[in-house]
């Protein structure tokens, strides 16, 4: 019974935790540039002086789904997506790297071009400046041009060039704050020439919104399954033990 009770404890508490990732993606299916979490369950032996025949379920998210989200027009000048393979490289923190689809760029006030949420995008010879006033373009490379306020012949000139990457998905992981980054060893994505943007696009979502939903509701009846299965298994030892205790 004992081992009953351990596969539909833990069966339940990770079902409530893979609730909790899909709900993650629901909420997220408007997002640019968001990557769903895939979910999956595996067997982990209990450690300790239980019987070796005892495991438990763990609900793991061994990675992102990288297919590509809907692109969407914006006509805004800043607004860029990737076309295809590729991601745009933004400035953490720490003063480390991290990667991201989402292209809703805007100017700071200090002209550093940085994403919605803040972080200054990376560009091939470091931070991308924008002159105050300026009129922006983003070429298909990735290279932004300003022009001055008022005559059209005001030429700044060229800004500088996104720096767009294109690693190995299986080299990612995604860090709590939604970014991308190499996992731990290894170096920082090189710049790739062959990955193309979009201006003027925006790259939405890629989390199915129906999909989601069935997964939720899929979840939601394997929790409803466990608890019966600890019902259950409780009702049968209960009933075992009377049959001991009066023969």
């Amino acid at each position: 019974m004992d081992r009953m009770l351990y596969v539909a404890m833990s069966g339940a508490k990770q079902a409530m935790e893979q609730q909790a990732s899909v709900a993650n993606n629901m909420a997220n299916a408007s997002t640019p540039g968001f990557r769903a979490q895939i979910d999956a369950f595996r067997a982990v032996p209990v450690v300790g002086d239980e019987p070796t025949t005892r495991a438990f379920v763990v609900a793991t998210t061994p990675g992102a789904d990288f297919s590509h989200g809907p692109l969407t027009d914006t006509g805004r000048e800043l607004d860029v997506a990737v076309n295809g393979d590729g991601w745009l490289v933004v400035r953490t923190p720490d003063g480390g790297e991290a990667y991201t689809r989402v292209g809703n760029l805007q100017v700071g006030p200090d002209g550093q071009v940085t994403t919605m949420g803040g972080r200054p995008v990376v560009g091939d010879a470091g931070g991308l400046v924008i002159p105050p006033g300026s009129t922006v373009t983003v070429a298909s490379d990735g290279t932004i041009a300003a022009r001055g306020p008022g005559d059209p012949a005001t030429g700044v000139g060229e800004v500088g060039r996104l720096k767009l990457v294109n690693p190995d998905t299986r080299d990612l992981v995604r860090g709590d704050d939604g970014l991308f980054r190499m996992r731990d060893g290894l170096p920082p994505a090189e710049a790739d020439p062959a990955v193309t943007v979009a201006a003027g696009v925006i790259e939405g979502s890629n989390v199915n919104s129906v999909e989601a939903m069935v997964a939720m509701i899929a979840s939601g009846r394997s929790f409803e399954m466990q608890m019966k299965s600890i019902q259950t298994a409780n009702e049968d030892a209960q009933a075992a033990n009377r049959l001991l205790a009066y023969g």
